[in-house]
């Protein structure tokens, strides 16, 4: 544990003055950065991808789908519902409503279900059971299973093999308004205002 120094003399390496001198001393080194404790510094790009905030757009979109959802009515097969609906965005009928809505985005009608009343939609899915008056501003789609009755009125339609529809049809203009005379009708006063036909002898 002892070694004898150039003197002669005998003494710990770590007290003296003569064993501080035989022991050379490590050199200092800078700590490293991955070695440092030290909290460093964000580079420019790190810096730049932490203080990204999402936009307003992703926002809006949720919010506009969790208001849209919110706004979504479910009637279940062994619910029977009667009155008006206001401020409906879609409503899904698996069981049986007799109702009028109206300024709904979305009326769909399940194979189980029964709608009775009056709706004005922009699009109408039919896989059910619908009576009544009927306005799809868009489109009105007639499933296989569909049965749609009474007054229907609609931009475009798409009846599938099997879906049925019966009553008072007619086809929307390009305002995506109600027409208030049917082409029979017109017809039938354009052929009163005629003039008869006389021959001379």
């Amino acid at each position: 544990m002892f070694r004898r120094t150039k003197d002669g003399e005998g003494g710990n390496p770590a007290g003296g003055e003569a064993g501080a001198e035989d022991i050379p001393a490590p050199p200092i080194k800078p700590f490293s950065k991955k070695g440092s404790h030290a909290p460093s510094k964000p580079s420019s790009t790190a810096a730049l991808r932490s203080s990204v905030i999402p936009g307003p757009t992703r926002r809006t979109d949720r919010s506009r789908a969790g208001q849209n959802e919110s706004n979504k009515l479910t009637v279940g097969r062994d619910i029977h519902l009667k009155g008006e609906i206001t401020s409906c965005h879609k409503l899904v009928v698996e069981g049986k409503v007799e109702a009028a809505i109206a300024d709904a985005h979305v009326i769909k009608v399940a194979p189980s279900g029964y709608f009775k009343g009056d709706a004005q939609v922009n699009e109408a899915d039919i896989s059910g059971r619908y009576e009544g008056t009927l306005i799809a501003r868009d489109k009105l789609v007639i499933r296989a299973s569909g049965r749609v009755s009474g007054s229907i009125r609609y931009g475009r339609i798409v009846i599938e093999s099997g879906g049925e529809i019966s009553g008072d049809m007619q086809a929307l203009g390009p305002e995506r308004e109600v027409t208030t005379d049917p082409p029979a009708t017109k017809r039938e006063e354009d052929a009163d205002k005629a003039v008869p036909y006389a021959s001379s002898t």
